[in-house]
């Protein structure tokens, strides 16, 4: 990562949007610091950095990870929330493109002929016990789990 962040050198470029846009940069840096005031929130100052993290590891921001990490850290945070933090990320991101996977079927039905049948259809040799009853449970509660959070 060393490659990628430069924490020292990175910041200097922070001189164009000075340059460039100091309204849009003052109003931005008001913005952050109110989200993360110490006191004066109802989500407590530790957890709105592991939030924070979550979100840096879900879109892959190494200056999110790296920030926010060493904030929640200072907030009180512990390597174990640390961790746990890291996981909803990941299960959000794995989640997502479950969810966004199922796009592809969907999609994909545009492109079949009207006159073909639905790839879930019941074939018309099935005997009963070859069709899933529509109450069955799900194969496993990880299933049960995707189907209803994402």
């Amino acid at each position: 990562m060393t490659d990628y962040l430069d924490r020292e050198q990175d910041k200097t470029f922070t001189k164009v949007y000075k340059q460039q846009t100091p309204d849009i940069l003052k109003a931005f840096v008001q913005f952050d610091e109110s989200v993360f005031q110490a006191e004066g929130r109802a989500i407590p100052l530790k957890y709105r950095e592991l939030i924070a993290l979550a979100v840096g590891i879900t879109t892959q921001c190494v200056y999110c990870i790296d920030g926010h990490s060493q904030r929640a850290v200072t907030a009180g945070a512990t390597e174990a929330e640390l961790a746990e933090a890291a996981w909803v990320a990941t299960a959000i991101r794995a989640g997502g493109g479950f969810a966004h996977g199922r796009l592809g079927f969907k999609f994909g039905a545009d492109a079949t002929p009207a006159d073909a049948a639905p790839a879930d259809a019941t074939p018309a040799h099935a005997t009963p016990a070859d069709a899933t009853p529509a109450n069955a449970a799900p194969a496993s509660a990880a299933a049960d789990h995707a189907a209803h959070t994402h």
